[in-house]
């Protein structure tokens, strides 16, 4: 199957996470909204890794897969605190297309740090994105 399908469903459920805790953090602290969404996707995470019979095969990840892994999840943290921060201020429609930068940046990273191919279609897409996310947030 096409990897398509499931970064169109990452898409959206993206998009219901901002709305959902758009709603669910007024009046809640950020760091601790961060914390019980955090609790529930380690629940969910864990429930299918035991349902599909895959945590058996803990053991046999690498100490440098581990490592890069457990970077990602602390990157993953400090994303999660600072745009629950940020959609507790602003705007869910003005904080995510600034958080979704993040694509233009993994583009960049991608091409330094992994050597990926950075074609001129790829570099016009990022400059739109770039373009989009400033027209938003000078939109209001």
């Amino acid at each position: 199957m096409s990897w398509l399908p499931y970064a169109l469903l990452s898409a959206f459920f993206a998009a219901l996470t901002a709305i959902l805790a758009k709603i669910g953090i007024k009046n809640v602290d950020s760091n601790l909204a961060t914390a019980i969404r955090t609790v529930v996707i380690l629940i969910f995470a864990w429930g299918i890794v035991f349902f599909q019979g895959t945590a058996s095969k803990l053991g046999g990840i690498s100490k440098f897969s581990l490592l890069f892994l457990v970077l990602s999840g602390v990157a993953t943290g400090l994303s999660w605190l600072f745009y629950f921060r940020a959609l507790q201020l602003g705007e869910a429609a003005q904080v995510s297309p600034v958080d979704k930068l993040s694509l233009v940046i993994t583009i960049v990273l991608a091409a330094i740090i992994l050597k990926e191919k950075v074609t001129l279609s790829i570099v016009l897409g990022a400059l739109l994105m770039s373009a989009g996310a400033i027209l938003v947030v000078l939109g209001k």
